[in-house]
């Protein structure tokens, strides 16, 4: 598993030095950032010949609120995000710690969450002063100013992913009216100020095709995008089952990924869950990384928010180390087989029970 990961971030790394070659700025950071994902590399080694696993990746929602509704959201299905005032969320200094000890411990990217992330911009200037860590921010873009742009500009380590579901009227029909062309100004803002960003989609059954079609994929190519995040739809309600993509979609996705990465090398394309069955079984738990929730609470996956650690309580060594996460690696579960997508949500009574047996 060391080996699989480590060799995968070495893999990213050339495809977007490959993607930022025409902008000197981003190509002198990103070469810098993937010295520091070497040694980051050899930290995780040095624990792996010493009997601890350290994934490479973390998932961080920093906040429970947004402005939006989104259809289907799971992170509102699961109640991590409300529209009451946060309560009892870490703090600024809390978050810091936690990027502070991941960076002691080989972490390399941890992916900022919400909510809304933007919302935090102490947490996010924070994390700005991580060089070592890259922080891909996922956003649904409304939140995007001067100040925001600035601190892009600043700290090249911030990397903007804006939730996107394909053309205006999809994106604007799940998301909101007028979102669409909202995210349409800030990438061609972005690209205007020479800055490195992303887009995530949502993959659903609905514009499978649509977000995969190369009229789409060449708009956001020529208005900058360096990467393409396919978050394939994870239903976490029995009324939104319709809308996760069949077997045969999600075959539909790995075969267009695999071309799509051949032929068009100026964008990185990346896919989430993917097909857990060819690439080794579910990575979450600690396998290849681990969720912390707004309030601490160390959970599997954003789709699996079960938690019997908080990190406000103690370390993410400690976290990775929870009788949950052992359950779900050591017995095999992350392993078995299962329908596709998402294992941890199609066997949520299971993690149900696990959860209760670590709790006793």
């Amino acid at each position: 598993m060391q080996e699989y990961l480590s060799n995968g971030i070495e893999r990213f790394m050339k495809d977007v030095l490959k993607a930022t070659l025409k902008d000197l700025r981003e190509s002198a950071f990103m070469a810098r950032f993937a010295a520091a994902t070497v040694a980051a590399s050899k930290k995780r080694k040095q624990a792996e010949e010493n009997g601890e696993h350290i994934p490479s990746f973390l998932i961080a929602s920093i906040t429970s609120r947004c402005n939006l509704h989104c259809a289907g959201c799971y992170s509102r299905c699961n109640h991590a995000t409300l529209d009451a005032a946060p309560v009892a969320q870490l703090t600024g200094t809390e978050w810091l710690r936690i990027f502070d000890e991941a960076d002691e411990l080989g972490i390399s990217f941890i992916l900022l969450a919400g909510g809304e992330p933007m919302l935090r911009r102490d947490i996010l200037e924070a994390a700005g002063k991580k060089k070592n860590i890259l922080f891909p921010i996922f956003t649904n873009g409304t939140y995007m100013d001067e100040a925001y742009f600035q601190l892009f500009d600043k700290s090249r380590n911030l990397v903007p992913i804006m939730s996107i579901e394909g053309e205006r009227e999809m994106t604007d029909a799940r998301r909101g009216a007028g979102i669409y062309d909202r995210l349409i100004r800030n990438m061609d803002e972005l690209r205007r100020r020479g800055l490195i960003f992303g887009a995530s989609v949502t993959v659903t059954t609905q514009n499978l095709r649509e977000v995969t079609s190369e009229a789409f994929l060449q708009k956001l190519s020529d208005r900058g995008c360096k990467a393409v995040i396919f978050v394939e739809f994870v239903p976490v309600t029995d009324d939104s089952r319709e809308l996760a993509p069949s077997d045969a979609e999600r075959e539909y996705l790995a075969a267009e990924l695999q071309r799509l990465r051949e032929e068009h090398p100026e964008m990185v394309y990346v896919s989430f869950p993917g097909d857990e069955k060819s690439s080794g079984g579910c990575v979450a738990a600690g396998r290849g990384f681990f969720h912390i929730n707004s309030h601490g609470g160390a959970e599997p996956c954003p789709f699996s928010p079960y938690s019997d650690v908080n990190v406000r309580d103690g370390s993410l060594r400690k976290a990775l180390n929870s009788k949950l996460f052992r359950a779900l690696r050591d017995n095999g579960h992350l392993l078995e087989d299962h329908a596709g997508g998402c294992v941890l949500y199609e066997k949520r009574e299971l993690v149900e029970q696990l959860l209760a047996d670590a709790c006793v």
